[in-house]
């Protein structure tokens, strides 16, 4: 599934091919939305958030009240950007069709979607549980070491906060594995095991490695470090992570073996010398 970093990289490039455009033809796949197009043709695309996995698309309708258009990738969700009279031949199904003065953005796959108010998108099941987003600059490190530090998430083993929702909006489990590394700490310690300066360092691990991925295309390795593994012939999959799906490999701090566990019912990696705690 994709991470926040990954959904708000497509959101950037979906505010280029759309974003002040009026909508020439919409086009929804799910039989539940078909009562939508017609009045959503015409309106114009104010703007593309993202909260966490989620994208709202925000569509200024000529009156007081916009509209939003939510949508989450979930597993199979995938965007792609096109002229509109080059839509590709495509095997998925086709769930919504934005099409803006020749510039379309075409959403394949996903199921969860919804045009809402903005009631209804304050008071949406999912975004409304949701904690602060890791990508936001309103997010800083001592809003997430309280966060840690709270009886709602400090008895709790790290593996399982680093990708509740709830905590902070944006972390999946290569998010998770990464961070956990980074910080130097074993999916099992809970925060209130923690001092201070642990605390401080992992929430600033946080923040880092899920904006430096955003900045970086999804490299959460030492950027100097994945350069040079690239430079020697490592490809961009082998050279962006610590520890992420390399079970059995060296681990570049340490050399021990980098193994693998379900934690929190997902596959997690980790160094088990630089991981001790």
């Amino acid at each position: 599934m994709p991470e926040g970093p990954e959904i708000r990289r497509v959101a950037d490039v979906l505010e280029k091919q759309v974003a002040g455009r009026v909508i020439d033809n919409i086009y929804f796949g799910l039989d539940s939305l078909k009562a939508w197009e017609d009045q959503l043709t015409g309106s114009r695309v104010k703007s593309i958030e993202t909260r966490g996995k989620a994208m709202i698309i925000r569509l200024d309708m000529g009156r007081d009240d916009d509209l939003y258009i939510y949508s989450h990738n979930q597993l199979y969700g995938r965007w792609h950007f096109c002229n509109t009279d080059e839509y590709p031949d495509s095997q998925r199904q086709l769930r919504i069709a934005i099409d803006c003065q020749g510039q379309s953005a075409l959403l394949y796959s996903a199921s969860d979607i919804a045009v809402l108010n903005q009631y209804e998108l304050q008071n949406h099941r999912f975004l409304c549980k949701l904690g602060p987003d890791v990508l936001s600059q309103l997010t800083t490190v001592e809003n997430l070491v309280e966060r840690l530090s709270s009886t709602k998430y400090c008895n709790r083993q790290l593996g399982g906060v680093m990708t509740d929702q709830s905590f902070v909006a944006g972390l999946g489990n290569y998010l998770r594995c990464e961070i956990l590394f980074y910080a130097g700490l074993s999916p099992r310690v809970r925060s209130r095991d923690l001092n201070d300066k642990e605390l401080q360092f992992l929430a600033n691990a946080i923040l880092k490695l899920a904006r430096q991925s955003y900045q970086a295309g999804g490299i959460t390795n030492n950027l100097d470090y994945a350069k040079i593994l690239m430079e020697q012939g490592a490809n961009y999959e082998e050279a962006r992570f610590y520890v992420f799906r390399r079970q059995g490999k060296a681990c570049y701090h340490c050399g021990s073996q980098i193994e693998k566990k379900v934690h929190a019912g997902q596959a997690c990696f980790y160094c088990p010398e630089c991981q001790q705690q």
